[in-house]
């Protein structure tokens, strides 16, 4: 047993320590030059970022009851006469706090099986018991992510339950299922998306002031109005359903099944929106005067240059935001990595071998970045990217990171929803959706590149 005293000291200690092991990560991963941290970092961070949530309400509830116990202890100390005297025993008040466990968390429900079933019972037959759990599941999310709401019209008129917020260690969990996922999308610039509304502005200065040299002393000096308009963004629902039998759903492990695929699916669509959608996607918006390339007999070293080129265009454009990531298909990345030559760059960046033509990081698919080029731009390989442009080309983006922007609910897909049950099937209908939106375009054209031409068909190996 612990005195309310120490049992503060000590969570305060070790809220501490995790909190300074994290930041340390993060210093070291900035840098290092990496935006993503390993798998294995990424899960230790994210369990020290539990408990220190736990602990934090565990300190919160020590503090309540040091505080009731001063205030009693005061009330005690007071001096009332009644004319006997009564002596009075002083105790030292003991406690011990247990963390309290979350209602559905990797140790109780790994694969999500139990929630999953959950989510369907309540749903379809009205199970108090699983709707008495899903209610604890919400009230601890409305605590810990309290931002997500319903934000299109009508979106309560079809489930009997609402949306239900998925557990994050389930999206945690599902990231390596097998699919093209969000490479891309994770190399932008991550933002919150508002709690409400189905568009964002954003004010662009297409015209700036002037500064000039005065003409003569208290003459007129250089005055021009700046010109603002609005970039107005829609935010897009990503969605995905699945019919489910309730064989399934009383009898099986439905969560590797269902949960697991749909919200690989649902990272797949939103990367590939990012990539390809018409008119405000990466390739619609990226520039390819500079970068294009048209050869029949293709090489690595024909292609550097066009690359060079593209990252030229971006600054030019941007001048500040400089061209550090190249985007391209797992294809492409590989076909550079087998080419050879005997011409290096003249000028390398640090770190980058002599006569070298970049650094091959060994990387998973979607893990972080894959490598470095000999200007130091970083590599992300994508397989959302077009391999069919032209026919059988892909394409390669040259693009600055800081003006690839993506808002999205915090660990989004956050609902899945039970709609409705078809009952001459035994049926149970799975939804999973989230909201979106992105932007390429706060410097207009030239600010994103790409190499495009038929020196990137199909490569040979």
């Amino acid at each position: 047993m612990a005195t309310v005293e120490s049992i503060i000291s000590g969570l305060e200690s070790k809220i501490a320590a995790n909190r300074k092991y994290v930041e340390d990560v993060l210093a070291t991963a900035q840098r290092g030059g990496h935006k993503n941290l390993t798998i294995a970092q990424d899960a230790e961070c994210g369990r020290r970022l539990d408990e220190i949530d736990e602990d934090r309400r565990a300190l919160d509830r020590a503090k309540a009851i040091q505080a009731e116990e001063n205030s009693l202890e005061s009330r005690l100390n007071e001096s009332h006469s009644t004319g006997v005297y009564a002596g009075r025993v002083n105790r030292t008040t003991t406690m011990h706090i247990m963390s309290e466990a979350r209602t559905y968390h990797a140790g109780n429900d790994p694969h999500g099986t139990s929630f999953l079933r959950d989510v369907a019972r309540a749903s379809v037959f009205g199970d108090p018991e699983a709707q008495s759990r899903l209610s604890r599941h919400m009230a601890e999310e409305r605590v810990e992510r309290p931002n997500y709401e319903e934000r299109a019209a009508g979106d309560l008129v079809s489930g009997s339950i609402g949306g239900v917020v998925v557990p994050q260690f389930l999206i945690d969990q599902t990231a390596l299922a097998v699919a093209a996922r969000r490479p891309f999308a994770d190399a932008c610039t991550p933002h919150q998306l508002p709690p409400e509304g189905m568009t964002l502005t954003i004010p662009v200065f297409t015209s700036g002031a002037s500064v000039a040299n005065q003409a003569t002393q208290l003459t007129g000096v250089s005055a021009t109005s700046m010109v603002e308009s609005d970039l107005t963004l829609n935010v897009y629902t990503a969605a995905g359903q699945q019919n489910v039998s309730r064989q399934s759903v009383d009898r099986s492990r439905i969560d590797e099944f269902v949960m697991a695929d749909l919200m690989a699916r649902y990272a797949t669509n939103l990367d590939s929106q990012l990539l390809n959608m018409a008119t405000v996607g990466l390739s619609a918006k990226a520039a390819s005067s500079l970068g294009a390339y048209a050869d029949t007999q293709p090489t690595g070293a024909k292609l550097y240059p066009k690359l060079l080129a593209a990252a030229s265009g971006v600054e030019a454009t941007t001048l500040g935001g400089t061209a550090d990531l190249m985007v391209c298909h797992s294809r492409r990345w590989n076909w550079l990595s087998k080419e050879m030559t005997t011409s290096w760059p003249l000028i390398n960046s640090q770190g980058i071998p002599t006569q070298a033509s970049g650094v091959n990081y060994n990387k998973d698919y979607g893990v972080g970045y894959r490598g470095l080029l000999p200007n130091g731009m970083a590599v992300v390989v994508d397989n959302n990217v077009t391999t069919t442009a032209s026919g059988t080309q892909d394409e390669v983006y040259v693009v600055p990171s800081s003006e690839c922007h993506i808002y999205e609910d915090s660990n989004a897909p956050a609902y899945i929803r039970c709609d409705q049950t078809n009952a001459a099937t035994l049926g149970v209908l799975f939804v999973v959706y989230g909201y979106y939106a992105f932007t390429f375009d706060r410097y207009g054209a030239g600010s994103m590149q790409k190499v495009a031409g038929t020196g990137l068909t199909t490569p040979t190996f």
